[in-house]
């Protein structure tokens, strides 16, 4: 595992193997399984194959996909903040998900403007996407209050449910800004 950056309350980082344990929590949440769907994440091997099959295999193709957020005062994963490339799309999204007792207390906010501004440095990136259901209203407010504007409704292929669809210009984030 690789550190990336850290804000003043988190160190984010890169998926690990001896991350499935968390992997597992997290992506059963009710949070996840509304909103983002069911992986059939059952058991700690499940959990291994989708770190290894699917997380790690995004930064061996892209160079980047989605991290680990966790906290630096006791060293534990509370989330995930990172970038996706979807053939739908024809930039990254930002996306991000975490545990129901990390919710609510800032974290999503400080990894998401984090990883805003990791992607205009590190990445030289200039524009990413975001993606979520009209019912989720907790990140589309996260989305706002970072910087991401509406631009449309898109269908997916595959999906059967609408989703809003944000943007954001990076070269307008002012690196030196607090994160």
């Amino acid at each position: 595992m690789k550190i990336l950056f850290e804000t003043p309350r988190l160190i984010i980082r890169t998926f690990a193997a001896v991350d499935d344990a968390f992997i597992m929590k997290l992506l059963n949440t009710p949070s996840w399984l509304q909103y983002i769907g069911d992986r059939n994440i059952r058991t700690l091997a499940d959990a291994q194959r989708y770190i290894m099959n699917n997380l790690l295999q995004l930064y061996v193709e892209q160079g980047y996909g989605a991290w680990v957020v966790v906290l630096k005062e006791t060293g534990a994963p509370i989330g995930i903040c990172g970038l996706f490339k979807r053939k739908y799309l024809d930039q990254p999204d930002l996306g991000f998900a975490f545990l129901p007792e990390a919710e609510g207390k800032g974290y999503a906010y400080e990894a998401a403007t984090g990883t805003l501004v990791y992607t205009q440095e590190q990445l030289a990136l200039s524009g990413l996407f975001a993606i979520t259901q009209s019912d989720n209203y907790r990140s589309v407010r996260l989305l706002e209050k970072t910087g991401f504007k509406y631009k449309d409704k898109i269908q997916p292929p595959g999906e059967s449910q609408q989703l809003m669809l944000f943007s954001i210009e990076l070269q307008k984030i002012n690196p030196n800004s607090p994160q």
